[in-house]
Protein backbone atom coordinates (compact mmCIF):
# COMPACT_ATOMS: atom_id res chain seq x y z
CA UNK A 1 0.00 0.00 0.00
CA UNK A 2 1.07 3.50 -0.73
CA UNK A 3 -0.53 6.19 1.39
CA UNK A 4 -0.91 9.31 -0.73
CA UNK A 5 -2.55 11.27 2.08
CA UNK A 6 -4.35 10.85 5.38
CA UNK A 7 -3.55 10.64 9.04
CA UNK A 8 -4.10 8.58 12.15
CA UNK A 9 -5.13 11.08 14.77
CA UNK A 10 -2.41 13.73 14.56
CA UNK A 11 0.09 11.39 12.86
CA UNK A 12 0.47 12.15 9.11
CA UNK A 13 0.60 9.09 6.85
CA UNK A 14 1.16 10.72 3.44
CA UNK A 15 4.12 9.10 1.70
CA UNK A 16 4.11 5.97 3.85
CA UNK A 17 4.39 2.49 2.34
CA UNK A 18 3.36 -0.81 3.87
CA UNK A 19 2.72 -4.42 2.98
CA UNK A 20 0.38 -6.92 4.61
CA UNK A 21 0.88 -10.58 3.76
CA UNK A 22 -1.55 -13.32 4.73
CA UNK A 23 -1.14 -17.09 4.51
CA UNK A 24 -4.68 -18.44 4.38
CA UNK A 25 -6.38 -21.77 3.88
CA UNK A 26 -8.08 -22.33 0.54
CA UNK A 27 -11.43 -21.61 2.23
CA UNK A 28 -10.40 -18.30 3.73
CA UNK A 29 -13.51 -18.03 5.90
CA UNK A 30 -12.26 -21.02 7.93
CA UNK A 31 -9.75 -18.70 9.64
CA UNK A 32 -6.36 -19.84 10.88
CA UNK A 33 -4.56 -17.16 8.87
CA UNK A 34 -0.94 -16.15 9.44
CA UNK A 35 -0.26 -12.43 9.03
CA UNK A 36 2.81 -10.29 8.74
CA UNK A 37 2.98 -6.52 8.40
CA UNK A 38 5.94 -4.73 6.86
CA UNK A 39 6.26 -0.95 7.17
CA UNK A 40 8.81 1.03 5.18
CA UNK A 41 11.87 1.79 7.29
CA UNK A 42 11.55 5.51 6.50
CA UNK A 43 8.51 5.77 8.78
CA UNK A 44 9.05 7.73 11.99
CA UNK A 45 8.29 6.00 15.29
CA UNK A 46 4.76 7.47 15.56
CA UNK A 47 4.02 6.51 11.94
CA UNK A 48 5.25 2.95 12.55
CA UNK A 49 2.98 2.65 15.57
CA UNK A 50 0.01 4.15 13.68
CA UNK A 51 0.39 1.85 10.66
CA UNK A 52 0.82 -1.23 12.82
CA UNK A 53 -2.30 -0.26 14.81
CA UNK A 54 -4.34 0.23 11.63
CA UNK A 55 -3.10 -2.79 9.68
CA UNK A 56 -3.47 -5.27 12.54
CA UNK A 57 -7.08 -4.19 13.03
CA UNK A 58 -6.64 -2.52 16.41
CA UNK A 59 -8.11 0.74 15.07
CA UNK A 60 -11.32 -0.88 13.83
CA UNK A 61 -12.56 -0.66 10.26
CA UNK A 62 -11.89 -3.17 7.47
CA UNK A 63 -8.61 -4.41 8.92
CA UNK A 64 -10.41 -5.36 12.16
CA UNK A 65 -12.78 -7.52 10.12
CA UNK A 66 -9.87 -9.30 8.40
CA UNK A 67 -8.08 -9.60 11.75
CA UNK A 68 -10.85 -11.87 13.03
CA UNK A 69 -9.50 -14.59 10.75
CA UNK A 70 -5.87 -14.24 11.88
CA UNK A 71 -4.66 -16.94 14.23
CA UNK A 72 -1.00 -15.96 14.29
CA UNK A 73 0.71 -12.61 13.72
CA UNK A 74 4.39 -12.50 12.93
CA UNK A 75 6.42 -9.58 14.28
CA UNK A 76 6.08 -6.37 12.28
CA UNK A 77 9.17 -5.66 10.21
CA UNK A 78 10.58 -2.28 9.17
CA UNK A 79 12.32 -2.62 5.81
CA UNK A 80 12.89 -0.51 2.69
CA UNK A 81 9.87 -0.90 0.38
CA UNK A 82 10.13 0.26 -3.23
CA UNK A 83 6.98 0.93 -5.26
CA UNK A 84 7.10 1.79 -8.94
CA UNK A 85 4.00 3.05 -10.72
CA UNK A 86 4.43 2.72 -14.48
CA UNK A 87 0.78 3.46 -15.23
CA UNK A 88 -0.38 0.11 -16.58
CA UNK A 89 2.11 -1.77 -14.37
CA UNK A 90 2.66 -1.51 -10.61
CA UNK A 91 5.76 -3.01 -8.98
CA UNK A 92 6.65 -3.66 -5.35
CA UNK A 93 10.07 -4.79 -4.18
CA UNK A 94 11.66 -5.54 -0.83
CA UNK A 95 15.24 -6.71 -1.40
CA UNK A 96 15.64 -10.41 -0.66
CA UNK A 97 11.97 -10.79 0.34
CA UNK A 98 9.45 -9.60 -2.29
CA UNK A 99 9.23 -9.08 -6.04
CA UNK A 100 5.77 -8.34 -7.37
CA UNK A 101 4.28 -6.82 -10.49
CA UNK A 102 0.69 -6.45 -11.64
CA UNK A 103 -0.02 -5.28 -15.19
CA UNK A 104 -3.49 -4.20 -16.24
CA UNK A 105 -5.15 -6.10 -19.02
CA UNK A 106 -6.85 -4.17 -21.81
CA UNK A 107 -10.35 -4.68 -23.08
CA UNK A 108 -11.96 -4.29 -26.47
CA UNK A 109 -11.06 -0.60 -26.37
CA UNK A 110 -7.29 -1.21 -26.19
CA UNK A 111 -6.73 2.27 -24.72
CA UNK A 112 -8.61 1.44 -21.50
CA UNK A 113 -8.14 -1.15 -18.76
CA UNK A 114 -10.71 -3.80 -17.87
CA UNK A 115 -12.48 -2.97 -14.62
CA UNK A 116 -14.48 -4.79 -11.95
CA UNK A 117 -17.17 -2.38 -10.88
CA UNK A 118 -19.65 -2.37 -8.03
CA UNK A 119 -17.58 -4.96 -6.15
CA UNK A 120 -17.69 -5.40 -2.38
CA UNK A 121 -14.24 -6.08 -0.99
CA UNK A 122 -13.27 -5.40 2.60
CA UNK A 123 -10.17 -3.42 1.62
CA UNK A 124 -10.37 -2.34 -2.04
CA UNK A 125 -12.55 0.29 -3.67
CA UNK A 126 -15.78 -0.69 -5.49
CA UNK A 127 -13.92 -0.25 -8.82
CA UNK A 128 -10.80 -2.35 -9.33
CA UNK A 129 -8.47 -2.70 -12.29
CA UNK A 130 -8.06 -6.30 -13.47
CA UNK A 131 -4.45 -7.28 -14.03
CA UNK A 132 -2.07 -10.17 -14.53
CA UNK A 133 0.39 -10.65 -11.73
CA UNK A 134 3.68 -12.28 -10.80
CA UNK A 135 4.68 -12.39 -7.14
CA UNK A 136 7.50 -14.02 -5.21
CA UNK A 137 7.58 -13.59 -1.42
CA UNK A 138 9.41 -15.71 1.16
CA UNK A 139 10.00 -14.73 4.78
CA UNK A 140 10.71 -18.31 5.92
CA UNK A 141 7.16 -18.77 7.26
CA UNK A 142 4.94 -17.36 4.51
CA UNK A 143 5.94 -18.32 0.98
CA UNK A 144 4.13 -17.14 -2.15
CA UNK A 145 5.10 -17.83 -5.74
CA UNK A 146 2.52 -16.98 -8.38
CA UNK A 147 3.20 -16.45 -12.04
CA UNK A 148 0.71 -15.23 -14.62
CA UNK A 149 -2.15 -15.21 -12.14
CA UNK A 150 -4.86 -12.62 -11.75
CA UNK A 151 -4.13 -9.45 -9.89
CA UNK A 152 -6.07 -6.36 -8.94
CA UNK A 153 -5.21 -2.82 -8.05
CA UNK A 154 -7.30 0.11 -6.97
CA UNK A 155 -7.36 3.41 -5.17
CA UNK A 156 -9.25 3.26 -1.92
CA UNK A 157 -10.19 5.17 1.17
CA UNK A 158 -10.57 3.95 4.74
CA UNK A 159 -12.01 5.89 7.54
CA UNK A 160 -12.49 4.95 11.15
CA UNK A 161 -14.13 7.62 13.27
CA UNK A 162 -13.00 6.28 16.62
CA UNK A 163 -10.00 4.23 17.67
CA UNK A 164 -10.76 0.91 19.37
CA UNK A 165 -9.68 1.00 22.98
Amino acid sequence: MRFDNGSFGEVPLAGMRALVVFDTPQRMIDGGWIETVIVDESAASAQREALETILTGQAGGPWEVLGRFVERRLATQFLPIVFEDEGAAKRATIAGLLKSVVTQIRGRDRSRPVLFENIFNQIHAPTQTIALGDTEYDDGTIRVKNQGTHGLFSNFEWRVDSVAG
